[in-house]
């Protein structure tokens, strides 16, 4: 098995790099941010491919990627019935790692299946085989993506008036329904979840008033 390359940027074609390691030239499928970081790197730069071998009788191919976090992800994806290396790749060719996980996390099957070659229910099958493990997901790595896709810095808390806080809510409450509703949960799924967090946390007698824990207990909760 070959766990990695390091070397130069020999060539970049069609999904495809050829990794130059000590005069010898590794064929590497890749996609997504791999291709953006080995087409940024050019010929001049040393660079490292992590990689994943697939073999079967009449082939032998490789798979890499910028980070062991993107080769973790892709060896899970392709446990899922239906998908291989080839779908595997696909999958992340239609965002970050982050975007991927996040969508699995959120059961957002409309952003998995604009992927080649996959379709709506292989996108549910990915997330129901998937949800629970890739939930070891850093939290702040969540929350970032959550937040960068609702704009949540202080957008959405007040009403349009500016006369005071939306829907009766505390303010940092309101954000984090306005994110969970930007990720595709309805508004009425973000309250409930932040409501049940909210009363869950008086109840053990915790802290919950701020923007980012009641997102990431309300995360927890859906």
């Amino acid at each position: 098995m070959i766990a990695f390359l390091r070397g130069y940027v020999a060539a970049l074609y069609e999904g495809t790099a050829v990794i130059d390691v000590g005069g010898v030239g590794y064929e590497v499928r890749v996609a997504g941010e791999t291709v953006q970081r080995l087409a940024a790197a050019g010929r001049d730069e040393e660079v490292l491919v992590y990689t994943y071998t697939y073999l079967r009788e009449d082939q032998i191919a490789l798979y890499g990627f910028g980070s062991r976090e993107d080769l973790e992800l892709f060896k899970l994806l392709i446990t899922v019935s239906g998908i291989g290396p080839k779908g595997g790749l696909a999958l992340l060719s239609v965002g970050t790692a982050d975007d991927l996980r996040f969508a699995i996390m959120t059961g957002d099957s409309k952003m998995i299946s604009r992927a080649p070659g996959i379709g709506k229910k292989t996108a549910e099958r990915v997330i129901i085989d998937l949800r629970d493990k890739v939930s070891g997901m850093r939290d702040a790595e969540m929350l970032a993506i959550a937040a960068g896709n609702a704009g949540i810095a202080g957008a959405g808390a007040f009403d349009a008036g500016g006369t005071g806080l939306a829907g009766g809510q505390d303010s940092a409450s309101e954000e984090a329904i306005e994110a969970l509703t930007a990720l595709g949960y309805s508004r009425a799924e973000a309250a409930k979840a932040v409501r049940a967090c909210k009363e869950s946390a008086q109840k053990e007698q915790k802290e919950l008033d701020d923007t980012e824990s009641i997102l990431k207990a309300a995360l927890r909760y859906l």
